[in-house]
């Protein structure tokens, strides 16, 4: 199984943008698939998370609630970060994970995203 995230760029405070994470080989529903971040010179930080069960619970860190919103589409093996209201304290490499055997242990490449005027 392979992720790869897509979606970044630079945007003004106050946009939007919309992260893509598209998996390739086999990945079952069930898996939970996150977005997580990391910012230059800081810890990566769990931004939001979704449950592969049929209910798709999510998660959000306290910094991206009800800005930020998850989701998935498993027919089509995607997930999606909408993240509304953007900050300049947003700006990080975003990544998406799937939880698999206990962890999050599959990994996709970042995508930067800068918010900047």
């Amino acid at each position: 199984v392979q992720l790869q995230a897509s979606g970044g760029g630079l945007v003004q405070p106050g946009s939007s943008l919309r992260l893509s994470c598209a998996a390739s080989g086999f990945i079952s529903d069930y898996y939970a698939i996150g977005w997580f971040r990391q910012a230059p010179g800081q810890e990566p930080e769990g931004v939001s998370c979704i449950s592969g069960s049929s209910d798709a619970s999510t998660y959000y860190a306290d910094s991206v609630k009800g800005r930020f919103t998850i989701s998935r589409d498993n027919a089509k093996k995607m997930a999606y970060l909408q993240m509304n209201n953007l900050k300049p304290e947003d700006t990080a490499v975003y990544y998406c994970s799937a939880w698999y055997r206990s962890a999050w242990s599959i990994w996709g490449q970042g995508t930067l995203v800068t918010v900047s005027s």
